[in-house]
């Protein structure tokens, strides 16, 4: 007698993994990996601002004069000279037994999500926000409700009128992922005052802030009540992504399950990534180092704004594109005219060899299909002008497509 081979899988996914979705700017990046795409879609760092000879000395000191800690298993709470060096480097005074080091700053949103958020929990994000974000918070199963927001910051009236009940507000005030606008010290202040009067706690996400161009952006929102923030941070786009390195500060009244969820996760993040970070940090690294990096993505910014200017001028009877100017950080934010879609774009441009991430997914409610974002980091000054003109090709094709 033979037996049928069980045709159904014998696995039983947890209902959680249901609202686990692939990345949409993961899957836009495997389009970039064609030979010959200019890619504006990518939130990568440039290559060029990594400090490859002090990591590399970096390297060799920690397994010369600390190997058997480095490469041991570690505290959960992280190696306790670099929390130290993240206190001292906040603007107000941070306590770093506050301080807990994450695998990436995403990882702290993950921590954040397993203890602030049960299934129904509302939270309250910017519109449009950060997608990594969501989809740290979605697993949990809360209702994530978007806030109106412009260039100056979130609305405030509309945040009052749906904060009852949430667990918290998740922003990013410095040259946001997706828009690059930066909420002005203003709208931070009538925000920090409305939250607190609201008891409405702040999730910070600043993995951005160091990225200034002319000015540094205003003090932080947790600043300015630390018992009522999370704060979170990264070295990846002022060091290395590569090494998987953040850190968030966390008033006590939350720090101990934050670390517990941290422990039930990873133990702990890597100790060896963790001591060759704190040993190029020494002596001042990053205050030398980080004005580089903004001297070049400036560089690269003003590029893109040239060129944009320069293929689709705004204010032409035909304009088909407008845009906003950030005042640091890695990206630009770009509409399109009424009746186009980012979405339906897209495909044109890969044809015309270069691509940008859509701006839809970047909404928790009613999305704006015309948004766009443009990283302008990684490309050359010369790639961003010949991406920018095929942009303005693919627009100009996409258009012949509409109806009138």
């Amino acid at each position: 007698m033979t037996t049928n081979a069980r045709s159904a899988s014998p696995w039983l996914l947890a209902k959680r993994a249901a609202r686990m979705n692939p990345s949409v700017l993961r899957e836009i990046l495997k389009i970039t990996e064609r030979p010959g795409i200019i890619s504006f879609a990518g939130g990568l760092p440039s290559p060029k601002t990594f400090p490859v000879t002090e990591f590399a000395a970096a390297c060799a000191k920690v397994l010369r004069d600390d190997a058997p800690a480095a490469l041991q298993y570690a505290a959960s709470e992280g190696f306790g000279p670099l929390r130290e060096m993240v206190a001292a480097a906040l603007p107000w005074q941070v306590d770093p037994a506050r301080v807990l080091i994450t695998t990436g700053s995403q990882q702290g949103l993950d921590l954040v999500a397993k203890v602030l958020v049960d299934a129904g929990s509302k939270i309250l994000v910017e519109s449009p926000t950060y997608l990594g974000a969501v989809m740290a918070f979605t697993p949990m199963e809360p209702e994530v409700i978007g806030v109106t927001s412009d260039e100056e910051g979130i609305d405030i009236a509309d945040m009052s009128a749906k904060a009852a009940g949430a667990r918290f507000l998740y922003a990013l005030p410095n040259f946001q992922n997706p828009t690059g606008r930066t909420m002005s010290e203003a709208s931070r202040a009538a925000l920090s005052r409305q939250a607190a009067q609201l008891g409405l706690p702040i999730i910070e996400d600043n993995p951005y802030g160091d990225l200034w161009f002319d000015s540094a952006p205003p003090a932080p929102l947790t600043a300015r009540n630390p018992d009522a923030g999370i704060y979170l941070g990264s070295f990846s786009k002022v060091l290395a992504p590569g090494l998987r390195l953040g850190y968030l500060v966390a008033p006590q009244a939350v720090y101990p399950k934050l670390l517990q969820a941290k422990q039930a996760a990873d133990l702990h993040s890597p100790g060896f990534n963790q001591r060759v970070i704190a040993e190029v940090m020494k002596d001042g690294f990053l205050e030398r180092h980080v004005p580089t990096i903004r001297a070049l993505y400036k560089l690269q910014r003003d590029a893109m704004l040239e060129a944009l200017k320069r293929e689709m001028p705004i204010g032409e009877p035909d304009s088909t594109l407008s845009w906003n100017k950030p005042a640091g950080g890695m990206f630009l934010w770009a509409r399109l005219a009424k009746g186009m879609s980012a979405a339906d774009l897209l495909p044109y441009a890969v044809e015309q060899g270069v691509a940008f991430v859509p701006g839809a997914p970047f909404y928790a409610g009613d999305a704006d299909p015309r948004t766009l974002r443009l990283s302008f980091v990684n490309p050359s000054v010369e790639e961003i002008h010949r991406g920018v003109a095929a942009l303005a090709v693919a627009i100009k094709t996409y258009a012949t497509t509409l109806t009138p």
